[in-house]
């Protein structure tokens, strides 16, 4: 570690007298971030600190002026420092965590309005009768994200109510609420709700931050309802740990997986029921939508979120026509870092989207191959499979894109016609029977070595 030996020479009140010689000059051992304290505390009482940094033997003296009052004041605050790590004249010792408690609760009180239980209710049949009953099948969470003359628009993960007979939102007022399902899309496990506004006519919307502009670290806040309504508007607080997961999007009921999907990581606590609650930043904007959480032995803090982004896009779709359409390149394949080196081809890259097969006629047409690594779209660079895949779900069906690809060590670029594919309701709360999940076009993720 390096240190500083900070002098400090004597002067009188506002008047330089002869200068103190070096044996009266009081000598102590502070580290640099404690001197970067002392200065600001010197220039608040217009003195100044002069300092002989050393290491490997070199030093440089340089003595400064100061005023006698104040030379105490500093010198008790440098040896305060230097005993223990405290807050010094208000000042935050570097490396102790501000307390951030009191912007929590105003991110609180302004979004937990907006902040509702979904309950989905399935048909449920009696073994001994034969008679059929509808009853609460699980909880999760909804956030009121838009309003007009007629509806508030509640948005909410896919999986919370997939299969539904009937949605019930309730209110942190304990009002239960019916909600028609406009829309859902089990592709990026979303789905939006729809409940009369006058239900939530005092209810704020919440406010999407945009998500390609989260920071790792910055502070995390979930709202939701974990293991049930008797846990509602629980708060959890953590902070981002990652921008850019890739987890696998599965079909609620068969656990099939359909896609794979870019998601916001965080160690705020994610539990059952707080799926389709908001993640928010420090300043009360949605980041992501809360969707899933690892479970397994020893692994605690890994949840995941939906970015804002994403969600605004889907979920204006589903109000505008019912549905999401999403893109669709033809190919399937995997990131190659994810392919063990004995399948990869001999391409003079370690990154990249390698290609198992095209699936599309227009991918066909266009030249691209099987074994063929793609490494950029357009301008994009091609890392792995969520750059490929986030660049493609901002682009619209038809759209005709640059590929540039490695085919062995030959560099190449094709021109591919996006396909499309339109998500569908998976509630029956929304239409009249639900429909089977067709899979995606992209990606197949029934790689040969599993």
């Amino acid at each position: 570690m390096r240190w500083e030996e900070v002098y400090i020479s004597l002067w009188s009140f506002g008047k330089p007298s002869q200068k103190v010689v070096r044996s009266d000059v009081k000598r102590v051992n502070i580290t640099r971030e404690a001197r970067v304290h002392v200065e600001g505390l010197c220039r608040v009482f217009q003195c100044s600190v002069a300092c002989r940094e050393w290491q490997d033997g070199s030093s440089s003296d340089k003595v400064r002026r100061h005023h006698g009052w104040a030379l105490l004041v500093a010198l008790c605050c440098t040896l305060a420092i230097t005993t223990r790590p405290a807050f010094a004249a208000g000042l935050p010792f570097v490396g102790q965590r501000a307390d951030t408690n009191g912007t929590v609760t105003q991110v609180v009180k302004q979004v937990e309005p907006a902040v509702m239980g979904v309950v989905n209710y399935g048909r449920v049949s009696d073994l001994w009768t034969d008679n059929v009953r509808v009853q609460p099948a699980g909880v999760g969470t909804g956030v009121l994200f838009q309003k007009n003359n007629q509806y508030g628009f509640v948005v909410t993960n896919n999986h919370v109510v997939e299969a539904a007979v009937k949605v019930e939102t309730v209110l942190a007022s304990g009002r239960h609420v019916p909600a028609f399902v406009v829309g859902t899309d089990p592709y990026t496990d979303l789905a939006v709700l729809r409940i009369p506004v006058n239900a939530v006519a005092e209810n704020t919307p919440v406010r999407f931050a945009d998500s390609k502009q989260v920071q790792v670290g910055e502070s995390a806040i979930a709202i939701g309802t974990p293991l049930g309504l008797d846990f509602a508007e629980s708060v959890t607080a953590g902070i981002v740990s990652a921008k850019k997961r890739i987890m696998p999007v599965e079909e609620p009921q068969t656990q099939r997986t359909l896609d794979f999907q870019a998601v916001i990581q965080t160690d705020a606590a994610i539990n059952p029921g707080n799926s389709g609650g908001p993640l928010l930043n420090i300043r009360g904007e949605v980041i992501g939508i809360n969707s899933s959480k690892i479970v397994a032995p020893n692994f605690e803090g890994m949840g995941f979120a939906i970015p804002a982004n994403e969600v605004k896009s889907i979920a204006e779709q589903i109000i505008s026509h019912g549905f999401a359409v999403h893109p669709a390149l033809g190919v399937s394949g995997d990131s190659l870092a994810a392919v063990p080196e004995a399948f990869w081809p001999n391409v003079p890259v370690n990154y990249g989207v390698w290609v198992r097969k095209v699936t599309s006629p227009e991918a066909r047409a266009a030249g691209i191959q099987p074994e063929d690594v793609i490494i950029g779209i357009d301008q994009e660079t091609v890392r792995d499979m969520a750059d490929l895949r986030t660049y493609l779900f901002e682009q619209k069906p038809g759209h005709v894109v640059s590929l540039k690809v490695y085919r062995n060590n030959k560099p190449m670029t094709f021109k591919v016609k996006l396909g499309e594919i339109q998500s569908i309701n998976t509630a029956r709360a929304g239409t009249a029977e639900g429909t089977a999940v067709p899979e995606l076009p992209f990606p197949d993720v029934d790689p040969p070595w599993n």
